[in-house]
């Protein structure tokens, strides 16, 4: 293991999780196999216009059919985590009712093959793939039938696989799920109605709290939390408007979720503008009880970039705009009228994505996460989407990915992480986003994650139905897998943080 330099006695922990991630719709492929029922991305996906250039996971990396080729390349890297979703509609194809073998038995095999290759499972229980079934049923996540239903598929994991696997992530970036499916409708079901995602919004977090309840009684002595996508937020300016703002953002943004997840509450401030405009939560009495009850054992963090905020008038910007083309400059904004809205970080360097690269606000996140809540945290995401070229020698065929970039990037986040182990952040782990090239969601195939690569034949376009998807380690893949045989010291020295005496 690493000594953080000059503080003895910190270093990446013992049973530090060195890993990587996955999710199901992004990953397995076989959208119609074996008994799968639809979910909600398998029909929005096809709907004209939603994503980049139509792509969809139809096939995506083939990971049904190929999972013990992956989980062979992850032992090669030498991972000791995988962090992989179960699709909802795989197991139970109608959300609810009969359990459908196949799907249970393809991840018995899938967390054998972990075990057997040395690689601790990590169960996402819900990666944004809700059943269809259940969207056309009731609305999904506006009923708080879906709460139900959700604590007995979370019941029917808990007893088929909490024998074998000890880390389970219940819900995944539900500020995402449910924001841009119900407030921006750029995912399914596609809906821009503040009052309709707040109250999706309290039903996912009534569910999480209830499976986690549920998980005390099935799974003792496991640990289980959920997966929020933080952004950390900076003031512009030392103005006292611009800090106000962050201070405004950082409650709407993250306070509004982490609060719920780890105290059972909502904050006020954030809660008194909501009702102002009709759109606070729908709770009802023994609600709050429910989230009390329910607290995690850690809490997961996907983080890729932090936001630089200013004042934002009430009649100013007020939804998102992403960049899903990879055209630098494209730009991507966030506003919340009448609190903030972001503005360019002269500071910070930017994706082709316009996300900003900030491996010093991985360390600012997690300190915020672990002051504020007193929870262990895991990195249950963090990497670099980026343009990948294959190099292929003519002589031996031999393919080969020379990512320097990412390399740079990884190492800069995961030195930020020893350098809040050094702080006293209770890190378990830091899993790379992503194992594999997945398919990137609105973003298609293009922007590429992985530790390996899948290739793709673009001559049948983004979807890549005929792709030979032949798999690659990355030189960002071998170098993960140095860091990893070395326990951390291939990062070379963590700074000292400052105020510290050891």
């Amino acid at each position: 293991m690493t000594h953080v330099d000059g503080v003895p006695g910190k270093r990446f922990p013992e049973g530090f999780l060195w890993a990587a991630a996955t999710a199901a719709y992004q990953v397995e492929g076989a959208a119609a196999e074996d008994g799968k029922g639809p979910s909600v991305w398998d029909v929005f996906a096809h709907e004209s216009g939603r994503t980049f250039r139509g792509s969809n996971g139809d096939v995506a990396a083939d990971h049904y059919h190929r999972f013990r080729e992956d989980v062979a390349l992850m032992a090669e890297i030498g991972l000791t985590g995988y962090r992989f979703s179960v699709a909802w509609s795989r197991v139970l194809p109608e959300g609810r009712g009969q359990p459908n073998e196949a799907g249970l038995r393809f991840y018995d095999e899938l967390i054998d093959a972990l075990l057997a290759a040395g690689i601790t499972p990590i169960l996402t229980i819900y990666h944004w793939d809700l059943p269809q079934a259940l969207q056309d049923a009731y609305g999904g996540w506006e009923s708080r039938a879906v709460i139900a239903d959700f604590d007995a598929y979370c019941r029917l994991l808990y007893s088929r696989y909490g024998d074998r696997v000890r880390h389970w992530v219940s819900l995944n970036e539900q500020n995402y799920f449910v924001g841009l499916g119900y407030e921006r409708g750029a995912h399914p079901p596609g809906v821009t109605e503040p009052a309709r995602m707040q109250a999706a919004n309290h039903h996912a977090s009534l569910a999480n709290a209830t499976a986690i309840a549920s998980f005390r009684d099935l799974v003792p002595g496991g640990l289980i939390g959920p997966s929020f996508a933080y952004t950390p937020v900076y003031p512009a300016t030392p103005a006292a408007e611009d800090v106000l703002a962050a201070e405004e953002a950082e409650e709407h943004l993250s306070h509004w979720w982490m609060d719920v997840y780890a105290w059972g509450r909502y904050p006020e401030t954030t809660w008194r503008y909501l009702a102002d405009r009709g759109a606070a939560p729908p709770v009802h009495p023994g609600d709050l009880d429910v989230l009390a009850a329910g607290t995690p054992d850690f809490m997961g963090v996907n983080y890729y970039q932090t936001y630089t905020v200013t004042s934002n008038p009430p009649d100013g910007l007020d939804g998102q705009r992403m960049n899903t083309s990879g055209e630098k400059g494209a730009g991507w904004e966030v506003g919340v009228a009448g609190r903030f809205r972001t503005v360019t970080n002269p500071h910070a360097e930017y994706t082709d994505w316009d996300w900003t690269i900030d491996p010093t606000g991985l360390r600012i996140a997690l300190r915020r996460i672990a002051g504020r809540y007193g929870l262990p945290v895991l990195v249950s995401e963090n990497g670099l989407g980026a343009f990948d070229e294959v190099d292929v020698d003519a002589r031996t065929g031999e393919r080969s990915v020379h990512d320097e970039v990412r390399i740079g990037y990884l190492g800069d986040h995961l030195r930020a992480c020893g350098e809040a182990i050094a702080d006293g952040v209770d890190l378990l782990g830091f899993c790379v986003w992503s194992a594999i090239d997945v398919l990137s969601w609105l973003n298609g195939y293009q922007k590429r994650y992985g530790l390996i690569h899948v290739e793709r034949d673009e001559s049948t376009g983004e979807t890549g139905d005929r792709a030979p998807l032949t798999r690659t380690i990355k030189d960002s893949g071998r170098w993960y897998g140095r860091v990893i045989a070395s326990a951390g010291a291939e990062l070379g020295a963590v700074t000292r943080p400052a105020g510290t005496d050891g």
